[in-house]
């Protein structure tokens, strides 16, 4: 018998004729077997019991529909949840879901490693192993999916405002391990069945992609149709202090990045993110501010402020709250709309900039030492 392939690996149009094979399906089948996969959070063939049985018995032969393993699953005070996935054939990759009010945000990773080699990274140290596929990316999202309808969360962090329990992933974020245009075909492929009303059905407007600055790929997501929010990771002013901080800045500068950030389409009240990891003593100057500002002031856009969160082995520092402060404060002033990221997760080494498995790309669960956990109850 051959071996199974990942069915969400193909694209939803696909379904119909893939599922029919030598027979004939009504196309209807495709949509009741999404409806099982997306809302229903099913990965058992078995389970969808409004299909034929001779039709179950057939695809489950031929089409996977299994689920990353969840390895372990840490916990932090805020209600932050970062998990270990086992892929196929043993490698490992982190999301995170973020509880904030009424969002549950799912940080997804889109490749194992990456290649980047961002100095204030952590992930940067695992080096890139490979691209994840389509069936990986949206199978961070059915693990989550499946994890929060069995143990809804909370915003822990507002002890005296009391915040709703989240059953499901409401927002995402592709800000996990890897580069996402640096997988760009499978990347898209997976916005489309993340938006699609036979998907998961979440709104563009609540998915955020997040760059290193690849500009060419920041073009082809504008005209990929898929209107999706676009975080740009800046962290520096100038060439020579982002080429020193960010090395993918040698390919592409930044005068590269903001002419591609202006060929994209934005709709009404949709602006750009420039994402700036404040580096004490490195990024955080006020001259620094003051030339971002000017850098900055011709677009639609805002600046997000990250204090760099810390991890073993790393030399740089958080900046002090007053000097934080008086960066957004000269951005402000300068007309550049500036906020101040939360730190969520830093306990559990979930925030950003913190994701990452061990220097070696080759790691796999055989020298992990984090352990396995099931579902408790079939949902």
């Amino acid at each position: 018998m051959p071996p199974k392939m990942p069915l969400l690996d193909h694209p939803l149009s696909e379904w119909p004729s893939l599922l029919s094979g030598d027979r004939t399906v009504p196309a209807y089948r495709a949509r009741q077997v999404a409806q099982w996969i997306f809302r229903q959070n099913v990965s058992e063939w078995e389970r969808m019991k409004n299909l034929p049985g001779d039709d179950r018995r057939r695809w489950s032969d031929r089409w996977d529909l299994s689920l990353p393993i969840v390895r372990d699953e840490k916990r932090s005070r805020d209600g932050t949840r970062k998990l270990l996935l086992e892929l196929s054939g043993g490698a490992l990759i982190e999301s995170v879901l973020i509880p904030r009010d009424d969002r549950a945000t799912l940080c997804v990773s889109s490749q194992v490693g990456c290649g980047i080699g961002c100095r204030f990274c952590r992930t940067a140290e695992m080096g890139l192993v490979r691209n994840l596929s389509v069936s990986e990316i949206l199978g961070q999202v059915r693990v989550a999916n499946r994890l929060l309808a069995e143990a809804p969360v909370r915003d822990m962090s507002k002890e005296t405002d009391p915040t709703p329990f989240l059953s499901r992933v409401n927002h995402l974020v592709f800000m996990g391990m890897g580069e996402p245009l640096a997988n760009f075909d499978h990347l898209v492929r997976s916005l489309a069945v993340l938006t699609s009303p036979e998907g998961f059905g979440l709104s563009s407007r609540r998915i955020t992609v997040s760059t290193s600055g690849l500009a060419g790929r920041i073009r082809d997501l504008g005209t990929s149709g898929i209107a999706v929010n676009l975080a740009v990771s800046l962290s520096a002013p100038t060439e020579e202090l982002r080429e020193n901080l960010m090395p993918i800045s040698r390919h592409h500068p930044i005068r590269s990045i903001l002419s591609a950030c202006r060929a994209y389409p934005l709709r009404n009240r949709q602006r750009i993110t420039f994402e700036y990891v404040l580096l004490g003593g490195v990024n955080d100057g006020e001259g620094q501010a003051r030339e971002l500002a000017r850098l900055l002031a011709p677009f639609r856009s805002k600046v997000n402020l990250i204090p760099f969160n810390p991890y073993p082995g790393s030399p740089y520092h958080r900046p002090d709250k007053d000097r934080v402060r008086r960066f957004q404060e000269i951005l402000q002033a300068k007309g550049v709309t500036a906020t101040l990221r939360t730190t969520r997760g830093e306990d559990i080494l979930g925030a950003c900039g913190q994701l990452a498995l061990s220097p070696s790309p080759a790691l796999t669960m055989e020298s992990s030492t984090w352990k396995t956990i099931d579902f408790s109850t079939p949902v």
